[in-house]
């Protein structure tokens, strides 16, 4: 059958639209999605929204390729693809090298040095935001939150937080229907089809990148920017353009996805106040309400890989060069895996959500640091015994890329 559409940035300004991946989710094998683009008139893609089929398809790496095509819906020109390419646009065995490279900044032992500096962080603005007696939570509390400690982490000057933060935002514009920005803001004479996100403000951030890396290079740091410019194995360093694609990533993957994250766990506690009632009661359940948060938000809504061969998923034959979209979205909420999936349950015993992708080589690098970041902010909120009570809808981005949120206003309950 042909699928419902997916893919309008519009339909998700309600929210996930659940009914329509339901429907893909229940009919057997895989459901051929169009999509047009210019470089593919008349094309579309596999749409995989079972766990199953994505627990497999994420171990595949050989034949669902990273490298081929681009990791959203839409094709590049080859020179695009290079020019944007990142480590989540690789394949083995340049991911490979690429991750090694970069992969000892993200340890779990690493990244716990910063716990104490996410807690003084997360502190002070909750403390705001009481002091405030609310107010927009994704501008008070979720939005500073990661890119501060983003930022701390790597070497960046915190009171640079707001711009960055800016630029992401405009990134999630670069996902929708109608971007804002003119293609010459921030200064940029480069194509917009050379630029991540196909967007003026990747040029500001690319930019910052080489700012900030030059800083380094000329006097080095106990910071993760330092790490970056001057890591090396065996003789092997990142290029510039590597360098730069790489923070990119970092700002990005590591402000907005959490940020994310943080504002749909608040709603999700403003509208069960039950489960934030069951936290306080015992808080041996922040952990395993970190993993509820994170599988309920799904930041990431879906990743897009191409077939290196001819081959076979859910039964379905599958052509050398197509398109196969994974929708996390989608299996986040399988009934074959998750109990009542469209339950917010802190208590959810086995919680294999694909949040941070469905595993294999692309695991995300920074799921310990989300984790930890979240489990601060919830550790936090229970100290100050701060429930929450939504008193506007939420505003959500018309993106079918990242579940964003752009305001909800908020008081303590």
């Amino acid at each position: 059958m042909q699928a419902p559409d997916i893919t309008t940035p519009s339909l998700y300004l309600d929210g996930i639209p659940h009914d329509r991946f339901a429907a893909i989710r229940e009919t057997p094998g895989l459901t051929w999605h169009p999509y047009d683009d210019p470089l593919s008139k008349g094309g579309g893609f596999w749409a995989v929204t079972r766990h199953q089929d994505i627990k497999e398809m994420s171990k595949r790496a050989d034949v669902f390729s990273s490298a081929i095509g681009h990791s959203n819906l839409w094709d590049l020109e080859a020179d695009a693809l290079e020019a944007r390419r990142s480590i989540i646009d690789s394949d083995a065995p340049d991911h490979t090298r690429l991750r090694r490279l970069v992969s000892k900044a993200f340890t779990p032992r690493n990244i716990r040095v910063w716990e104490d500096t996410t807690r003084q962080i997360t502190a002070e603005l909750l403390d705001e935001f009481i002091a405030a007696g609310g107010g927009d939570f994704v501008k008070m509390v979720a939005a500073p939150l990661p890119i501060r400690v983003i930022l701390t982490i790597l070497g960046v000057p915190i009171d640079d937080a707001d711009f960055l933060v800016e630029l992401s935002n405009y990134l999630v514009e670069g996902t929708g229907d109608a971007p804002s920005l003119p293609d010459d803001a921030y200064g940029n004479e480069t194509p917009l089809r050379l630029l991540p996100f196909g967007s003026p403000a990747s040029h500001a951030l690319y930019e910052y990148a080489e700012k900030i890396g030059a800083e380094r290079k000329a006097a080095p740091q106990e910071d993760i920017v330092t790490q970056l410019v001057l890591a090396e194995e065996d003789g092997d360093r990142l290029s510039a353009a590597e360098y730069r694609n790489f923070f990119h990533v970092l700002i990005f993957a590591g402000n907005e996805t959490t940020r994310t994250a943080m504002t749909h766990g608040a709603i999700a506690f403003a509208e069960n106040p039950d489960q934030w009632d069951r936290l306080m009661a015992d808080r041996t359940l922040v952990e395993k309400a970190v993993d509820e948060v994170i599988r309920w938000a799904t930041p990431v809504l879906h990743m897009r890989r191409t077939a290196a061969e001819d081959t076979e998923l859910a039964g379905t034959q599958i052509a050398k060069g197509d398109k196969v979209v994974m929708w996390y979205a989608a299996a986040n909420r399988d009934p074959e895996v998750f109990d009542d999936p469209f339950t917010f349950d802190i208590g959810r015993d086995d919680n294999p959500h694909f949040a941070f992708g469905g595993g294999g080589p692309h695991f995300c690098l920074g799921a310990f640091l989300a984790r930890m970041e979240i489990q601060v902010l919830l550790e936090e909120m229970v100290a100050r015994g701060l429930g929450l009570k939504m008193t506007k809808t939420p505003v959500h981005a018309p993106s079918n890329f990242v579940h964003g949120v752009l305001s909800v206003e908020m008081e303590p309950r």
